[in-house]
């Protein structure tokens, strides 16, 4: 029997979302400046469950820096029509302790974009969400013989 689909839209749970943000290694930063949304690519890496990204003195420094910024990554499967998207949103903060510094300068995180990136930007979630687009097998109606036709 053919069968089509259709898609659905599932809820991630929290926990798998911060796996997925484990397994990631660029993401988008949104921020806000004189009042426009801006959002920004990041390469980024997990640390003591924050997302921390390097970044200079600019644009993301000092809009997101202590101010509530919302980060998002994604995943897609092109042929099935089928991703995920995950949104953490919180409060950034420039990271300034040096043992916190030391710690980050450590992780394997080099900057793709040109520039010194010598400052760390570290995201505390408040909230994370995340949904799952799939399609789901769903059998063709059947039609059965109208009770007066022969069968």
């Amino acid at each position: 029997m053919p069968t089509i689909s259709y898609a659905r839209l599932d809820a991630i749970p929290p926990d798998e979302c911060m796996r997925l943000l484990e397994t990631e290694s660029l993401g988008r930063l949104a921020v806000v400046v004189d009042e426009q949304p801006l959002v920004f690519p990041v390469n980024y890496v997990m640390h003591d469950g924050r997302i921390a990204f390097r970044t200079d003195v600019g644009t993301k420094l000092s809009a997101a820096n202590d101010r509530p910024v919302a980060f998002e990554i994604d995943g897609v499967d092109v042929p099935y029509h089928e991703g995920w998207s995950v949104v953490v949103t919180g409060i950034a903060h420039e990271e300034r302790e040096p043992s916190v510094i030391r710690e980050l300068d450590l992780l394997p995180l080099r900057p793709w974009a040109p520039g010194g990136k010598d400052r760390w930007m570290r995201i505390g979630a408040a909230a994370v969400t995340g949904r799952r687009l799939v399609h789901v097998p769903h059998p063709e109606p059947h039609s059965e013989p109208h009770p007066e036709s022969p069968a």
